[in-house]
């Protein structure tokens, strides 16, 4: 960290740097200034509710690294940038004191700024304590080694995406669906369960994650991950279906009225024996959000399907001769 120091409260951002910068601000915008380079897939993305930033390279995210923005009161703006400027040992230059601060271990930038905006950059900190809140005058703070790392990695014109998500859903390394629910800091985001039900749809795990749970996750605005199931592609006679199989809990699921439609099978659903008929056997459901499932150990005699294996593309199934 180069000898950094800790300083108490929150330090001032940079808002005027080099001449140059001054010069870009006088004529225009950084997409008028700056023709990106041929895209080869790096970017930054950050996430401003999350206080995350995202590398991508060859199109792939390589890097996560927290981060530092802007208070509510200096909020860090969003959209669409490239990078405009690169500078090691920036100056720091305060336009409301006056104060300049050469490079060194007090200077509020570290040792490394990336400028994406006339006045607003991602850089380094000598108040590493920051780092994850909201903190700055709208900039972009970094761990120093952090910010050391990306500064070598990225170019200027390397595009800059720059949001305010509260819901982030992903996969987790072994297929699992994960959400998170950040705090609404800007208060720009309000959420509703029936939004967070369209997010987790587009996985197809939103049956497996309760609309009761959802509203508890959206009080708890905690930016906690909550692992809900881990869906699988079907492949069903050779054609790809539109819906999904879902593991939850060491168990396999699959949709039981989807998959007899597909099949061209009548199926009906025994209520008051919990269990799904058709024309081959019975099998007992699970109802996940009204939507009936089966544990795909039962799709065989069910449907009369044979396989049930699992490769790449997901659980293969076909109908028995």
């Amino acid at each position: 960290m180069r000898g950094l120091k800790k300083v108490a409260g929150i330090v001032a951002m940079a808002v005027m740097l080099m001449g140059n910068v001054a010069l870009a601000a006088e004529s225009g915008t950084a997409s008028e200034e700056i023709v990106p380079k041929v895209n080869d897939g790096t970017k930054i993305v950050i996430n401003l509710a999350s206080r995350g930033l995202y590398l991508y390279e060859q199109g792939v995210t390589t890097r996560l690294y927290p981060i530092a923005c802007g208070k509510p009161s200096d909020p860090t703006p969003v959209g669409y940038y490239t990078v405009i400027e690169k500078e090691v040992n920036p100056i720091w230059r305060d336009s409301r004191s006056g104060e300049v601060v050469y490079s060194g271990p007090d200077n509020p930038l570290g040792y490394r700024w990336i400028s994406f905006r006339p006045y607003y950059g991602i850089h380094g900190t000598n108040n590493p304590d920051s780092i994850g809140s909201f903190a700055s005058r709208g900039c972009i703070r970094m761990h120093e080694q952090d910010v050391e790392e990306l500064y070598e990695r990225v170019e200027v014109g390397t595009p800059v995406e720059i949001f305010y998500n509260r819901v982030v859903v992903e996969k987790a390394p072994d297929g699992t669906v994960t959400y998170y629910i950040y705090p609404d800091t800007y208060e720009r985001q309000p959420i509703t369960v029936a939004q967070v039900n369209e997010w987790l749809h587009g996985f197809g795990v939103e049956c497996f994650e309760s609309d009761e749970a959802i509203a508890a996750k959206i009080e708890a605005e905690d930016g906690q991950p909550t692992y809900v199931a881990k869906p699988y592609s079907i492949q069903l006679n050779g054609q790809m279906m539109a819906f999904k199989a879902v593991e939850k809990n060491g168990e396999c699921y699959l949709p039981a009225v989807a998959m007899a439609e597909a099949l061209n099978i009548p199926i009906f659903y025994d209520r008051d024996n919990e269990v799904a008929v058709t024309c081959y056997s019975t099998a007992p459901v699970s109802v996940f959000k009204d939507v009936l499932y089966i544990n795909a150990a039962y799709a065989g005699k069910l449907l009369h399907l044979g396989g049930g294996t699992a490769d790449k593309a997901g659980l293969i199934y076909y109908t028995m001769k």
